[in-house]
This record gives C-alpha cells, sequence and structure tokens, in this order.
C-alpha cells in the first residue's frame, strides 16, 4: 500500500490566504480560484457555516469573488453540491504531479491524505477574519482510498454523475481522476475501518496537524517511524539526509519540501503506518452531509 500525502486548496500562491479553522474547530479547505470551473464559491455548502461565498470574500478582502470559479478538487464531501446519482467522491491530477504518481505506481488500495494551509478565524462586528494567534499550520483535512484509476480521454462520456468536475472539461497532461472506494479498509489485521472510502475530518486536532509547535509552517512533526534512517525509501521528494532530524521522543522534525504536491510513502517499507493510520481515523470525527443535499436523480 502507498500513502500519499497531497498538498490542496487555499495557500499564498492560490487565493492568497489559508483555509480557515472556526472557532468551534470545524475546518474548511477552500477549493482553489478557476476561471474555468463550472461551480461558483456561491454554488458550495458546509455544515453549520454561512454561505461560503461570504468567507471566501471576507477572508480574501474581495480579492476572490463569491462569484467567482472554484476548483473543486478533491471533491470528497457529499454535502457541498446537489448530486447526481452515482456520485462517487474523486480526485484528479495532472501534469507532473500525475507523472510522478504513475511513476510511484499509485493504484488501488492506495490511500490519500490531503493536507493544506489553516489558520483561526473570528467573527468581529459581524465580519469574519483571521485571528491573531496561533499562525497558519499544514493540517490534514480529508482523505480518499483509490478504487479505480481512470484516464480522463477514456473516460469523459461514461461519468455523466461528475460533468461540474474540472479534469473533465479541461486537455491537461496526464489528465487523470482517482475515484474513491465504497469503504476504507487498511492491510493486515486492521481491516474494514468503518468509514466511507472518501471524506473530510470535522474538526481540528492535535492529531491531524502536520507543521511542529513554534516552527515554520513547513517543519512538519511526524512520528519517528517516518525518518528512513538511510535505510529505507524515503518520502518522495524528502530523500536528502538534512531535511530529517532531530528525532525525540516527540517524533521527527522534517522540513518538507515547498511547494510540492504529491509525496508518496511506500508502507510495505514502513508497517508502523498502518497503526498510525487506523489510529487517525479512529480519533478524528468525519463530517457528515446535512440537509437535503442527498444524491438526485437529475
Amino acid at each position: 500500500m502507498k500513502l500519499i500525502l497531497s498538498r490542496k486548496g487555499f495557500d499564498s500562491s492560490s487565493g492568497g490566504v489559508p483555509s480557515p479553522v472556526f472557532p468551534d474547530g470545524r475546518m474548511l479547505s477552500l477549493p482553489i480560484p478557476d476561471k474555468a470551473s463550472r461551480v461558483a464559491y456561491e454554488d458550495l455548502c458546509w455544515p453549520g457555516q454561512p454561505a461560503i461565498g461570504d468567507i471566501v470574500e471576507h477572508l480574501t478582502g474581495g480579492r476572490v469573488s463569491r462569484h467567482d470559479g472554484a476548483h473543486i478538487d478533491p471533491d470528497i464531501f457529499m454535502g457541498s453540491l446537489p448530486r447526481d446519482k452515482g456520485w462517487r467522491p474523486i480526485f484528479g491530477q495532472s501534469n507532473a504531479a500525475q507523472a510522478h504518481l504513475d511513476k510511484q505506481k499509485v493504484r488501488h488500495s492506495d490511500i490519500f491524505l490531503f493536507f493544506g494551509l489553516f489558520r483561526k478565524v473570528e467573527t468581529k462586528d459581524s465580519v469574519l477574519r483571521f485571528a491573531s494567534s496561533p499562525p497558519q499550520q499544514h493540517v490534514i483535512f480529508g482523505w480518499l482510498q483509490v478504487d479505480r484509476v481512470v484516464q480522463v480521454d477514456s473516460c469523459r462520456e461514461n461519468m455523466p454523475w461528475a460533468h461540474y468536475h474540472p479534469h473533465l472539461h479541461c486537455d491537461y497532461p496526464h489528465n487523470t481522476l482517482y475515484i474513491a472506494s465504497e469503504n476504507l479498509t487498511l492491510p493486515r489485521r486492521y481491516g474494514d475501518m468503518g468509514r466511507p472510502g472518501a471524506g473530510v475530518f470535522d474538526r481540528y486536532s492535535s492529531t491531524l496537524r502536520l507543521t511542529a509547535p513554534g516552527e515554520a509552517t513547513s517543519t512538519w512533526l511526524l512520528p519517528a517511524w517516518f525518518d528512513p534512517d538511510g535505510q529505507k525509501p524515503p518520502l518522495t521528494y524528502h530523500s536528502c539526509h538534512k531535511r530529517w532530524g532531530p528525532i525525540t521522543e516527540k517524533g521527527v522534525l522534517l522540513r518538507s519540501a515547498h511547494p510540492g504536491q504529491e509525496f508518496v510513502l511506500d508502507c510495505d517499507a514502513y508497517p508502523e503506518a498502518h497503526g498510525w493510520l487506523a489510529g487517525l481515523f479512529h480519533n478524528a470525527p468525519l463530517t457528515r452531509p446535512s440537509g437535503n443535499r442527498e444524491l438526485s436523480t437529475s
């Protein structure tokens, strides 16, 4: 099994600001702007939050409008849009990042953990704004376990439920889609985790945080077993030994590659990853759809 740490959502270059962690701890990964998208920010919904169009305008100071297109990818939360019958969580990749996933042979049963740049927000005078502290952090916000990997050119007519998806309307090099499995399963003794094959985590927690406390955003604190120790294939793009260490009782520091999109770990060389993933999914509650955004028959 491969584990892929996949960077997505708003940041300093796409959107210009972090995604929000709300006062109650709930997280919302904001999809990056996309002029060609058929989905606007004002079309999106999130449980317990005002319209996402309002959130985007407030946090960007109007630089991104509610009417602007949103690159809704990965699309892993059913409740964010009305859905056609047969919808599955889906993630698209292309260009050099997809070439890297191809080289690493990412396929059925492999797991993407999506992370992004987040910061706490607060409301003052009815306007949502970023809190003065703590600083922005890299945080895991969702996952997708791969059921099928399909090339866009071979599936445009066979996936009417994904008609809105941005990768079906662009001719990207290496244009590829990852369709989620029905259920999340882990190797060995863990088996069926009682979770869907894709979803988003409900609230911020230290379990989901990658950024090391008190360090720069891209300096991560990972479990010590992540350290390749010169003996195992490292997390891709992190082969330089100077990126790793020191190791303490809390874990190992990693100066992560920036900006980077897809970092792949071969779990066959790191069997500890299975238990770590099981703990992650056991301890972090998922976000469930609310209201009437269930599958439609249109």
